[in-house]
């Protein structure tokens, strides 16, 4: 069968079976990268044997690239909306302390369960400490789970790989011996980490600022504004690789130039470029389960499934104890981040990089990674839908501490005192000409469990108050700006 057949032919099979299965998704234990890494197992070489893959193959690698290219960038737009203050400090709080407990304790698992050099320990350590954002999308939207909760899942999945990629790339230099010496590692480590990251953020903003200046002028239909924003992360990519940078980190850091700089690109270009990047991360799925399937048999399976349970039910478990031993959230919360730190897509597209780079060892590394992958897509995508709802009824039936925190607080304590005025104070100023605007921003719990109202009050729950004033700000401008507001609870 031509190559190109078979390729329209898993193109159609991504689409289809998303489709189909998209609603049986959302309501049953089950998740995508389950149902796709599962047909790449059945189309594979011990399947079916329609597929037969291996890790150098030329489509895996275009698939896989496009998919991290894009998921990087899209990312990096949305922590860049977010901003660096509050939420924006999230990254650096959790994700840097956190990971590198992780990836010491996957890597001492490693070492001593497989028995692998300490290089190639601390590799699979790396690439096993990236958190797939594919499943928490999953868990994320479940609205019972407190604001806080799950915008701290979603940065964590965002920028993890920002965090161990230019570790990786470091490693993977250590590995093939690629540099000696101070000054070639300072040169080695200034493209690893400041070419790319360079070139990206000037294609960037350049180009950004070019389209908002060409959509002011003729309209620029938002077809074309989608592909255009395609475009950027495709340049980004190959001219940060052309000249000797990484073309990953040029991918996320064009995605930031966007965001923080604040240009006018439409809504579109995240719309087409999620529905893109799904697109390929299934299909890298399918293709992945087709390579991983073969390699399964090239593994010690025994000791890479207590290295598995290790990596889901120790590594990220202590690295987020660690983390939040001091944060205002319950422990309920603790566990189910603690939990949901599942490896994917991520995990396997950091193991191709070994593979291409040539690493010796490097496709053991990968079948590793692979049985890691599948343990932790199945283990994390059954418990997905079943867990959130549990926690989200937990967070109904009590008050949990992260519910008065937003993302930024619970990292940093209690709130702050805020200044309190009187029922009969509140009374009178709901009688002036300018009344102010009343928030109920009780709990889930006590909002459920109290039926009583103050008449034309707004309810939001407590962690959702910034969401709203930004709406507000977004849809009203300027009328916002000195508006009262007054919030209250139990």
């Amino acid at each position: 069968m031509p190559d190109l057949v078979v390729g329209f032919a898993l193109v159609a099979v991504v689409l289809i079976v998303a489709g189909l299965a998209s609603g049986l998704v959302e309501r049953a234990p089950l998740s995508f990268p389950i149902i796709f890494l599962g047909l790449g197992f059945l189309l594979g070489e011990h399947g079916l044997g329609l597929l037969d893959l291996g890790p150098e193959s030329a489509a895996l690698e275009a698939v896989a690239t496009l998919t991290l290219a894009m998921v990087l960038c899209l990312e990096a737009v949305r922590i860049g909306n977010i901003g660096m203050g509050g939420a924006g400090f999230v990254p650096i709080l959790s994700l840097g302390p956190g990971t590198v407990v992780i990836v010491a304790v996957i890597a001492a698992g490693s070492y001593f369960l497989l028995g692998v050099s300490i290089v190639q320990a601390l590799l699979l350590g790396t690439i096993l400490a990236s958190t797939d954002p594919v499943v928490l999308r999953d868990v994320v939207r479940e609205e019972r789970i407190p604001a806080s909760v799950r915008q701290a899942l979603n940065i964590e999945a965002g920028t993890n790989d920002i965090v161990v990629l230019p570790t990786l790339l470091i490693l993977i230099a250590l590995a093939n011996s690629a540099a000696s010496g101070p000054a070639g590692w300072a040169l080695l480590v200034g493209k690893v980490l400041l070419l790319g990251p360079a070139v990206g953020f000037a294609i960037g903003a350049g180009a950004a600022w070019l389209m908002s200046k060409a959509d002011r002028r003729y309209a620029v239909n938002e077809v074309y504004q989608s592909l255009y924003g395609v475009g950027i992360v495709l340049l980004s990519y190959a001219t940060a690789t052309a000249l000797g940078g990484d073309g990953f980190l040029a991918a996320f850091a064009a995605g930031f130039a966007i965001a923080v700089l604040n240009f006018d690109l439409c809504q579109c270009f995240l719309d087409y470029g999620e529905t893109t990047s799904e697109m390929a991360m299934l299909l890298s799925f399918i293709l992945f389960g087709v390579v991983i399937s073969d390699l399964f048999s090239k593994v010690p399976l025994i000791p890479t499934l207590v290295l598995a349970a290790v990596v889901i039910f120790v590594a990220r478990p202590l690295a987020i104890g660690l983390v939040l031993r001091r944060a205002a959230v319950s422990n309920a919360a603790r566990a189910f981040i603690g939990w949901f730190g599942p490896r994917g897509l991520n995990s396997l597209l950091l193991a191709l990089l070994v593979v291409e780079a040539g690493v010796a060892n490097s496709e053991f590394l990968l079948g590793v990674a692979g049985v890691v992958v599948t343990v932790s897509v199945v283990a994390h995508g059954i418990s997905a839908t079943p867990l959130s709802r549990l926690y989200g009824e937990a967070v109904m039936r009590a008050t949990h501490e992260e519910e008065r925190e937003n993302v930024a607080g619970i990292f940093e304590g209690d709130a702050s005192d805020s200044i309190r005025i009187r029922p009969s104070q509140l009374s009178r100023m709901l009688e002036e000409d300018d009344p102010p605007i009343v928030l109920d921003v009780r709990t889930r719990s006590q909002y459920e469990q109290d039926d009583s109202r103050i008449p034309g009050a707004v309810r939001v729950a407590p962690d959702e108050v910034d969401g709203w004033a930004s709406e507000r700000r977004e849809v009203y401008g300027s009328q916002v700006e000195g508006q009262r507001v007054v919030a209250y609870c139990t």
